[in-house]
């Protein structure tokens, strides 16, 4: 007799791993005996939007988009306008300050020809 006489109940029975779902596999820590765990969040499919609330959403967005855009612009066109005013005040001040030296500098050196004619008269007339 080939055959052991082992008892029936002494055998090992392995468990048989039927997943509920037939798309995943068995678990790969082959805990077999834990129960699968779900999705916490509630999904309820009522809830979706209609196509022409999303064509109204995706409008407003545009709207807000195209505004926000045009402030954005407006801002920065204050903002380049303001310092081109400053670049032009800075660049008459320059100017100015550049009359004002140059009228000093001529004025000094009339001063020095006017001095130089008095030397020179004063030294012929002392001859």
């Amino acid at each position: 007799m080939g055959k052991s006489t082992k008892n029936p109940s002494e055998m090992k029975v392995e468990p048989k791993i039927v997943s509920e779902n037939p798309d995943k596999g068995s678990r790969v820590s082959g805990k077999w005996w834990k129960s699968e765990k779900k999705a916490f969040r509630i999904k309820s499919l009522g809830v979706k939007s209609s196509w022409q609330k999303k064509q109204e959403q995706r409008l407003k967005d545009k709207e807000f988009k195209e505004k926000l855009a045009a402030l954005k612009e407006e801002k920065e066109n204050k903002r380049k306008e303001h310092i081109e005013k400053i670049k032009e005040r800075r660049k008459k001040k320059e100017e100015k300050e550049r009359y004002e030296y140059l009228a000093t500098k001529m004025h000094k050196k009339k001063l020095d020809r006017l001095k130089r004619r008095e030397k020179r008269n004063k030294l012929l007339s002392e001859r």
